[in-house]
C-alpha cells in the first residue's frame, strides 16, 4: 500500500503534508501523486488535487481577476478548478482589514501557461469583461473626446460666471 504525496510540478519537491495546497519554496500549486490503494475513499485534498491539469501548472503566478470579497474570489477559484487550472487568493494591495475578516477585495492568481484558459473560463462565466489586466486604454479616441468636452464644459461655464459679474 502507497502513501499518498503532493508533488511540486515546477521544482519536483514532494510535500507530505496533505493539507498543503502550494510549495513553500516556490509557490507552485501542488499536483497529486496516487500511489495509494484505489479501494481507498477520496478524501477531499485528494479530489482536488486530481482536478488540477498538469499543462496548467507551469510558469510564475500571474493575476487573472479580482474578486469583491473571500466568497466571490472563492467562487471564481472553484470555477477555475472545474476547468483543470489551479488557482491561488491573495489579499489585494491596499486594503486594510484584518486577516481573520471575508471583507475586501482580493486576487486570483494561476501559473503563466494556464492565465489564457483562465480567462477564457472567466469570460465565458462573464465574471471578467474583455478588457485584459494592466493594458493600455483600448479607445483613447474615445478618452479625448470625453476630456475635450470636459474642458469645453468648464470654459462655457467660467465665460458664462464672468459675463454675469461684467
Amino acid at each position: 500500500m502507497g502513501v499518498d504525496a503532493l508533488v511540486c510540478p515546477a521544482c519536483g519537491a514532494t510535500q507530505p503534508d496533505v493539507d498543503e495546497r502550494f510549495c513553500p519554496a516556490c509557490g507552485m500549486p501542488l499536483v497529486h501523486v496516487d500511489r495509494g490503494d484505489p479501494d481507498e475513499p477520496m478524501t477531499d485534498a485528494r479530489e482536488r488535487a486530481r482536478k488540477i491539469k498538469p499543462q496548467f501548472t507551469e510558469g510564475e503566478l500571474v493575476r487573472v481577476a479580482g474578486a469583491r470579497h473571500q466568497a466571490e474570489a472563492e467562487l471564481v477559484q472553484g470555477l477555475l478548478l472545474e476547468e483543470g487550472i489551479p488557482s491561488m487568493l491573495r489579499r489585494s494591495r491596499g486594503f486594510d482589514v484584518p486577516d481573520m475578516l471575508a471583507a475586501g477585495p482580493r486576487d486570483v492568481l494561476v501559473p503563466a501557461s494556464g492565465a489564457a484558459a483562465a480567462r477564457e473560463v472567466l469570460l465565458a462565466a462573464e465574471l471578467l469583461s474583455g478588457e485584459q489586466p494592466g493594458r493600455a486604454v483600448q479607445r483613447p479616441a474615445r478618452l479625448l473626446l470625453g476630456l475635450v468636452a470636459a474642458v469645453i464644459l468648464v470654459a462655457v461655464i467660467a465665460w458664462i460666471g464672468t459675463e454675469l459679474l461684467t
